[in-house]
């Protein structure tokens, strides 16, 4: 925190940050949900440095306020201002301050407690951590590369089908990997983001110390969040191996030939992972895949790329759902905002997303008009034979 705290005061509450970059819609998913200025990134960022000024007490709500940011960086999509990079590092930033003084709403405790109890913010036992995988081959030495699965995608029963599908393609291609299976630990993003940069150190010096031991080189995430974590803060702590997301592969083995798609006739939209568009910047691949496909037609929700509705899920919520309960909540927002592209199809790539707008589609009353899937089970069902 020391590092921001004389930083935050820059912040002057313009309100770009509540926007798309046509100002046409709200667009922070906090803001959008409760609609006070209080729960807006400058806001937030204003009521972080009083407390930390000794302004203004801790309290239940406060903490709520602060962690009811899904770290999504619309902020910093549309900030004007120079400073505009730090902004996301700054509420991470009060949120450290607020671990280590102990000062954490009930729900943020959970989530970190049971990550370092259990090895996953779920409350999962580590041996159902691979329960899904029978058949599907661990990590030797010499293989290409390691499929780094993820909490969800070990123990969510949504995500697992994800996981199934991805494995299914790089399989079929011929490709040379493995999984860590009960062996794999979390990956810490949002450890990170909610602010235990101790256990978050904690945890990648762990995996680092696991993937270099194996001789592993090249890394392939499930998840959008794994995949910041590894390719943007792992390289803090020695991590020296290459980082893909699954996305990456995919596009890849289709370009090459090595995955043949025939004809399969779908409307599909698109759903950019925060992670994946604005904190990597992976806009093109995604629609390159579902354009490669065959009787594909991709229609594009109002909001997209960098000016994409974040679900809710960032930052913890898709365990802790601090937006929920009400029509204006994130992930139904975005699930009527799909369904108004008349696609017949939700396309997204990261499995917090796919959870929380498979259950917006169910709450929206929208089964059967609209159906969410991972781009690999797009690709799959592609797949000749």
């Amino acid at each position: 925190m020391e590092d921001y705290a004389e930083q935050i005061h820059r912040c002057f509450r313009c309100g770009y940050c509540k926007f798309t970059h046509d100002y046409l819609d709200w667009n922070c998913p906090s803001y959008a949900r409760f609609r006070f200025d209080t729960y807006s990134t400058g806001g937030r960022l204003w009521l972080g440095r009083a407390w930390l000024n000794n302004e203004i007490d801790w309290s239940e709500h406060l903490g709520e306020i602060l962690y009811a940011c899904t770290t999504c960086k619309n902020c910093v999509e549309q900030c004007p201002m120079r400073f505009s990079s730090d902004i996301v590092e700054w509420i991470v930033g009060i949120r450290s301050a607020m671990v280590d003084r102990g000062k954490v709403p009930e729900p943020v405790t959970r989530f970190l407690t049971n990550v370092y109890d259990y090895g996953n913010p779920l409350r999962m036992r580590r041996v159902e951590r691979d329960a899904w995988a029978d058949g599907i081959p661990r990590y030797q030495p010499g293989d290409e590369y390691l499929l780094y699965v993820g909490c969800l995608g070990s123990y969510d029963d949504v995500a697992r089908t994800m996981a199934r599908s991805v494995v299914d393609l790089l399989a079929g291609a011929g490709l040379s990997f493995g999984i860590l299976g009960t062996e794999e630990e979390c990956c810490g993003n949002e450890v990170y983001m909610l602010g235990e940069l101790a256990l978050f150190q904690e945890l990648a010096e762990k995996n680092i110390r696991q993937l270099k031991g194996l001789g592993v080189k090249k890394v392939v995430a499930l998840s959008p969040h794994a995949y910041n974590a590894m390719r943007n803060n792992y390289p803090k702590f020695g991590a020296d191996f290459e980082v893909y997301h699954y996305l990456q592969v995919l596009d890849m083995l289709i370009r090459s030939g090595s995955l043949k798609l025939r004809s399969t006739k779908a409307r599909v939209t698109y759903h950019d992972p925060c992670f994946l568009g604005r904190y990597n910047g992976m806009y093109d691949t995604p629609r390159r895949i579902l354009r490669s496909i065959p009787g594909v037609e991709l229609v594009e929700m109002t909001r997209n790329r960098e000016n994409a509705f974040c679900c809710g899920g960032g930052s913890g919520n898709f365990v802790m759902d601090l937006l929920s309960g009400s029509t204006e909540s994130p992930s139904r927002m975005r699930a009527r905002e799909a369904y108004d592209t008349g696609a017949d199809v939700l396309a997204t790539a990261c499995p917090a997303c796919m959870t929380m707008l498979m259950d917006a589609v169910k709450v929206e009353d929208l089964e059967g008009k609209i159906a969410v899937r991972d781009i690999s089970q797009i690709v799959k069902q592609a797949l000749p034979g």
